[in-house]
């Protein structure tokens, strides 16, 4: 019965402390339910289940009191409103992700199409423990991208149109991390202290920021018995042929050096971070150099 068990629960049905029930984890992208899919979920969670849904902390669904001997039904009743389940144990799980630019006027990034592509490139995923990808839009960092196996946080890469500026000054005002100055009718931007927020063109009333968006990567965050913040590693990015190349590598690195049931912040610290900046660099450099 225990395989039985191990392939239910790959299958996101998980073991319940009452025999033969199960609580079904339903798969969610970047946080988005259609009103079709919430139908099938209500009606399945009425007849099978006890009339109520969980919402999970990473954006899930999940209909407890799910018995044994219904759980192919609950399948084909799901299906029917484009619902399905999602996966458990040693695989990417769900992607998460806060709505983005299509909605949020601080959204940096749209994160709604990043997490799909990347539902569809990694989800379900075999690996040696789980592994969780955050999509954040901005600085304001909603879905705390940093506590994830692999955080994705957007971000704008600004320049300063001189003909559009009015000298108003307000961009100076709205950084918040003092990279913005102002002498002699010219704006200067400090590489090194802007954190790619977007404040100054976004509140600019002339449009005088060229705004390129972009990704801000960090590896091997972890949220639970240990709590560590995911560490960056490469600067900005600005293209997904990029971004993809560089996640590729990094579930490599962990399928290759991971230690059975070991999160990637326990394989990172194992091998050696200098391992894993190699593998990372030599991504994004690839690409980079092939751009």
């Amino acid at each position: 019965m225990a395989n039985d068990y191990a392939t239910l629960k790959k299958g996101g049905f998980m073991k319940q402390r009452q025999k033969n029930l199960f609580s079904l984890r339903l798969a969610v992208i970047g946080g988005q339910v259609t009103t079709e899919q919430l139908v099938a979920i209500t009606e399945v969670a009425n007849e099978f289940g006890q009339g109520y849904i969980h919402l999970t902390s990473r954006q899930g669904i999940e209909i407890p009191y799910i018995k044994l001997e219904d759980i192919d039904k609950v399948k084909e009743a799901l299906a029917k409103g484009g619902a399905k389940p999602g996966v458990c144990g040693p695989r990417v799980r769900t992607i998460t992700a806060c709505q983005g630019s299509s909605v949020c006027p601080n959204g940096c990034i749209e994160t709604e199409e990043l997490a799909k592509e990347l539902n569809d490139r990694y989800f379900g995923q075999e690996l040696p423990h789980k592994f969780k990808f955050g999509v954040t839009g901005c600085q304001n960092n909603c879905l705390k991208a940093e506590e994830n196996d692999l955080g994705i946080k957007g971000g704008l890469k600004v320049s300063w149109i001189p003909e559009k500026c009015i000298s108003c000054k307000l961009c100076v005002k709205l950084c918040r991390e003092g990279a913005i100055t102002f002498s002699d009718g010219t704006v200067s931007i400090d590489r090194d202290k802007c954190n790619y927020c977007g404040r100054c063109a976004f509140g600019c009333p002339t449009d005088a920021y060229k705004t390129t968006p972009g990704y801000l990567l960090s590896f091997g965050g972890l949220f639970g018995n240990a709590i560590s913040k995911g560490v960056t590693i490469v600067p900005f990015i600005e293209d997904k042929e990029t971004l993809f190349a560089v996640c590729d590598a990094a579930l490599e690195f962990f399928k290759e050096n991971a230690n059975p049931s070991e999160r990637f912040k326990f394989t990172i610290d194992r091998v050696g971070r200098d391992k894993l900046d190699e593998a990372i660099w030599k991504a994004y450099n690839k690409t980079d150099t092939e751009n």
